[in-house]
């Protein structure tokens, strides 16, 4: 059911975007191609459904948007950890750590030696 109205919506959207871009800010757009008085629906007739087409779509989109809302299943989440794995040590103290693992330690007080970068043999 929600694929359905999702999909309704979509259609209703693309609608209201071509219908919009007919309009014209000016009230031109669709009805200024029609420069005689005698038209079939009329200029003025051909306004008011333009405006009353967007007016229309737009209450369907927000409608069936509150619709697909309500009518969703409802879903609850819980995080609940691995089995087998071991829970977070949280200590309440930041890492303040500033050591790469895996790279020699100096002593404290000192300084590490500057170890010569040597390039990759070719």
């Amino acid at each position: 059911m929600i694929t359905l109205i999702t999909v309704l919506i979509v259609i209703a959207s693309i609608a209201l975007i071509l219908i919009v871009l007919v309009q014209n800010s000016k009230g031109g757009g669709l009805s200024s191609g029609f420069s005689s008085s005698n038209a079939i629906m009329g200029v003025r007739k051909t306004t008011d459904f333009l405006e009353k087409a967007t007016w229309g779509l737009a209450g369907f989109v927000m409608v069936m948007s509150i619709v697909c809302v309500m009518i969703k299943p409802k879903t609850t989440y819980t995080l609940q950890p691995e089995v087998g794995a071991p829970a977070p040590v949280n200590t309440g103290a930041p890492d303040m750590s500033t050591t790469l693992p895996g790279l020699p330690q100096a002593p404290a007080g000192e300084q590490p030696a500057q170890q010569p970068v040597t390039p990759p043999a070719e």
